[in-house]
This record gives structure tokens, sequence and C-alpha cells, in this order.
């Protein structure tokens, strides 16, 4: 028969009898074999520090992910984890198994992949991810356009911040994220898809509706509604207008406030809170009553981003990929307006 060894980042597999593995698992504490399903759950709780959470991630009773948790530690004779009321704590040891464990899984995903990169690339769901700044308004038109395409490959799609999409390309949870550059991560493969000019949306009322174009440091003169800290596209913004940054550093700041979404800083300008800078994607002028809201280009240099697509590099689907890129490209993007020169 052949048995599985974990060694490091690698899985060995040995024609042995059925003696020798049976004496391959008694080398550990307790007799028992640990499994793929109890690493898993042990990297979900170290990344969710919470016991509901992480059953919920994996689909299981919190009472089913406990137990097994506490059979590991057993197994193991060491505690991973600190328990409290309010909290779980990784134990200094723990992390390290931990990081052992999220290596041995990505391998064990590897084994299927290969397996699978014998079979139509096309024929397998794609897990996907995407900015929030991005997700929202390119799902609508990607979807139809992929099933299209591929009608044989099933998405599976998940939207959040760039650090979380980063953290789970790496560890296989997606196979390919839509992000904006500058995205760097070693044995990452990023490709640029098109590019997006910013606009200022405004209250249909506001007295720059009357311009062709509108400069950057213009809106110093305004209340701005950004999103919060930990969007790219915040930063995105910020760097465009570096006076932003000190406008909002400034303790008697009271020109910009902050929204949870783009969807929301929408709502708020069109209710005249305030002013704003979205992609040409999310303007949704069209989508209020009796014309609330209006947007203006930027005068030249306009602000702009690039969005791409970044999948590992041992991804054995590579048409999948293609395919993806295709299909993004063909979505019907904003038509650029013409910029006005400063």
């Amino acid at each position: 028969m052949r048995c599985a060894i974990f060694i490091g980042e690698f899985v060995l597999f040995h024609t042995v009898t059925t003696n020798t593995c049976n004496e391959l698992q008694r080398e550990d504490a307790t007799g028992t074999a640990m499994t793929l399903t109890e690493l898993r759950y042990i990297v979900t709780l170290a990344q969710e520090r919470h016991f509901g959470r992480a059953a919920e991630r994996c689909h299981v009773s919190q009472p089913t992910l406990s137990v097994a948790v506490k059979k590991l530690e057993d197994e193991l004779d060491i505690p991973l984890f600190e328990r409290s009321k309010s909290t779980v704590q990784v134990t200094p040891l723990g992390e390290k198994i931990v990081a052992q464990a999220q290596r041995v899984l990505e391998q064990s995903r590897l084994i299927y992949e290969m397996a699978n990169s014998g079979k139509d690339q096309l024929a397998n769901p794609l897990r996907i991810g995407a900015i929030y700044t991005i997700g929202p308004y390119l799902f609508p038109h990607l979807v139809p356009a992929l099933a299209n395409a591929a009608p044989q490959m099933p998405l599976y799609i998940e939207e959040g911040m760039t650090g979380s999409l980063r953290a789970k390309l790496r560890s296989g949870e997606l196979d390919v994220i839509i992000v904006a550059l500058p995205f760097t991560e070693t044995d990452v493969v990023t490709k640029p898809i098109y590019d997006e000019h910013f606009e200022v949306l405004m209250p249909a009322s506001h007295r720059w509706v009357t311009r062709d174009a509108i400069h950057k440091e213009d809106l110093l003169e305004e209340r701005l509604l950004l999103l919060g800290e930990g969007h790219c596209f915040r930063d995105q913004i910020l760097e465009a207008c570096p006076a932003i940054t000190q406008k909002l550093n400034s303790p008697n700041n009271t020109l910009i406030a902050e929204g949870g979404s783009l969807e929301t800083i929408r709502h708020m300008v069109a209710s005249k809170l305030g002013i704003t800078v979205l992609p040409q994607s999310a303007l949704g002028t069209d989508q209020y009553e009796n014309a609330m809201l209006v947007s203006r280009p930027f005068a030249d240099p306009a602000p702009s981003r690039t969005v791409a697509i970044a999948w590992r590099a041992s991804f054995p689907r590579p048409k999948a990929i293609d395919a993806l890129a295709k299909a993004i490209s063909q979505c019907q993007q904003p038509v650029h307006k013409t910029r006005v020169s400063s």
C-alpha cells in the first residue's frame, strides 16, 4: 500500500507494507496520526482567534472544531492556544506549528492541483477574490462574460481588502485575485488588465457643476468623503493629492469624513454631505432619481489606477487564468472622458 509522509514542506509517497505504515504512525506521541482536517482547523482558528468564526469558515459546528483542536493538542502534548472568555491567542510554540501546518496544507492542495492539471482546466471551479472597490462593479459584467467563455467553470467569489486577499492567495484558499497595482508578492505573478481614471462625484446642485474639470488642489476647499484606513483606494487618493494627507492629520480638520464603502460614500454625497473621488466604474450617477449626482473629470495629470490579476506561479491551470484575463478585458469599462489640461 502507499503511505504519505509529511517532511517539512514536502509530501513523500512510499509503497510500504501495512505494518510499516502502522510503525510510522506509532512514532508520534499517541499512536494516532494527525489529519489534514485537524491542521486546517488550527490554521483557521489561528487566523480568526475565535472558535465560532473558525467553525463557520470550516463549515462545522463549534463543538466539532473545539474537540478536534483539543485532540490534536493532546496528541502533541502541548497547548497550541490560550483560551479565555473573550479571545483565543496562539502560544509561541503554537505559532511555529500553525506555520508548518499551513505549509503542509499548501503542499496537499498542490497534489490535487497537479491531478487536476491533467484534466480540462476550464471544467473546475475558479476561486476569485477582488478588492471591495473593484468587485461590486466588475463582477456583474465578468460573471456573464466568463459564463459564455467557460460555461463549465463556475466561480467562487470573495471580496476583501488587499491584505486579506493576499494571505488567502498565498494559502491556496483563492486561485486568483483582482487588485490595484502596485502589488508584489514572492512567487506570485501579476498581469495588468486595464487602467481606470478617478473622477469627482458631487451633488447635482454643487457649484462645480459648471466646470469642465477639477484640479486636485481644489478638493481642499470642500468636505471630502473618503474610505476608512486599510483600503488601498484611499491610499491612492492620498498619494495623488498629498495636501489631503496634511489636512487629514490636522487636529483642526473639519473637511474630511470617512465611510465604510464606496456605496455608503455615494449615498452621503447624494444627501449633500460632501463630495468624493471615485473610480469611473463606481460613479453610479444613474442610480438615483431626478439626477441627484454628477461627476467631473480631473484636470491633467488625472489620478488613475491600474487593475490587475495576480495568481500563484505554481497554479497549474494557465488556461483558466487566460480565460479570466480575456473576459475582464472584454467587460465594458467606463469610457474615459476627454481630459482638460491644467
